[in-house]
């Protein structure tokens, strides 16, 4: 039986992100439980509705990479208290044209870090409100995460085992929820 197949989006550009990193970790706890594709955002034009007759090539490839997901994993830095342009832009063009909602009926986690204390909270507040009114079922739960230089190691890692322990949690709960919401049955049929 194949493994569900779970979208990573970085709603950042940078090109050493923390998030990345911390993307990249979750993938590793997740070894077995799911296969993870990283899509790529930072090359979808800025949303125009004017484009939506003919999708430019980037949209119309980000939107099959989320058709074809069984779930989406969002990790996020914070952005003057909000989402990141980048990832703003990549939701919009997921839920554009009218009736062809990408997010629509996908279960999705949300986490994320910064050097802050409250480790990009306010942009996870806003993303989740924005997701769930575009249809798609979040996992419960808070993972805010605090990124320290050792947090993750060059192998990609989570060196602290609190940490570890309690980002595996959210990683066997999201699993599960997708697995719950693609059946096998599904995902054989794709």
């Amino acid at each position: 039986m194949p493994l569900p197949h779970i979208a990573v989006i970085v709603g950042s550009n940078r090109r050493d992100s923390i998030n990345r990193k911390l993307a990249q970790a979750l993938v590793q706890l997740a070894a077995g439980k799911f296969d993870a594709t990283f899509v790529r955002i930072d090359d979808l034009p800025m949303y125009n509705q004017d484009d939506e007759g003919t999708l430019p090539t980037a949209v119309a490839r980000f939107k099959a990479e989320l058709a074809r997901a069984d779930g989406v994993l969002i990790v996020t830095p914070e952005h003057n208290r909000s989402i990141p342009t980048v990832l703003k832009n990549a939701v919009d063009w997921g839920a554009r044209p009218w009736g062809k909602n990408s997010w629509f009926g996908k279960p999705g986690f949300i986490t994320g870090t910064s050097p802050g204390a409250i480790g990009s909270a306010l942009a996870q507040q806003h993303l989740r409100l924005i997701l769930i009114s575009l249809g798609m079922t979040l996992l419960g739960g808070d993972a805010f995460i605090t990124f320290k230089p050792d947090l993750i190691d060059d192998q990609g890692n989570i060196g602290d085992d609190a940490t570890r322990k309690f980002l595996a949690d959210f990683v066997d709960r999201f699993a599960t929820l997708v697995a719950r919401l693609a059946p096998a049955s599904e995902r054989q049929a794709a």
